[in-house]
């Protein structure tokens, strides 16, 4: 009977007082795939693998399906650990990473765009600022002063990301010299070719606006775990 009554009660006080979900842990299962992503799109541009897009394109479908489950316990939880809006900033923010990486791969495969030594840079970068950005998340249940750190990396890495993007740009616009002797002499080929490398320029980028996008929404997660922190430290 006692065991009995306890049950009854447990249930009553789980009705009135349900438990508080583990939005830490459900904001960390997003980051991982974001990772995981990273991950292989700096794979992707060392080697240009198109298994490795496949995978990352599937993730991004994976990761789709954690936000959806992560709005929804939001949106029915009775309490939360730290402020609502936070918590669906930080859903979003980090969801909208994880899309840019699937739409590069999807941009490079419609204009038949091949890595570079400057898309390698800037994904490596990426990576570094996402990893950052999951331990900070991380530390957010065990000390949330020390997650500020991951804020900060997340926020300096949009910063070189977008150095590197304008040193790409520079490079890309810098006309071949090449090509331009052989316009300025009339060669045969030489408009063809002059076109030819007008079209990669705009096609490249395209490709380094989307990191350099990437890099911004990355910064704007770090600037939510940083008002996080400021809120629950």
């Amino acid at each position: 009977m006692s065991g009995s009554s306890n049950s009854f009660f447990s249930k009553l006080l789980n009705n009135v007082f349900p438990k508080v979900p583990d939005f830490y842990g459900m904001i960390g299962d997003q980051c991982n795939i974001v990772v995981e992503s990273a991950d292989l799109l700096v794979v992707f541009m060392e080697t240009g693998d198109a298994e490795k897009g496949l995978k990352i394109r599937e993730l991004e479908h994976t990761a789709d399906g954690v936000k959806a489950r992560n709005l929804d316990v939001l949106n029915s939880a009775f309490a939360t650990p730290m402020d609502r809006e936070d918590i669906y900033r930080a859903i979003m923010s980090i969801d909208v990473v994880i899309n840019y990486f699937k739409t590069t791969i999807r941009e490079m495969e419609i204009l038949s765009v091949k890595p570079d030594q400057y898309m390698v840079e800037m994904t490596t970068v990426l990576r570094d600022g996402v990893t950052a950005l999951q331990r900070g998340f991380q530390m957010l249940a065990v000390n949330p002063r020390d997650a500020e750190e991951g804020a900060i990396a997340a926020k300096k890495a949009e910063r070189n990301v977008e150095k590197c993007y304008t040193r790409a740009i520079a490079a890309l616009f810098n006309p071949d010299e090449r090509t331009m002797q052989m316009l300025k002499t009339h060669s045969e080929g030489a408009e063809v070719q002059a076109m030819s490398q007008v079209m990669d320029t705009f096609k490249r980028r395209e490709i380094y606006r989307h990191l350099s996008n990437a890099g911004d929404h990355l910064a704007h997660a770090g600037d939510v775990l940083h008002d996080i922190v400021v809120q629950i430290s």
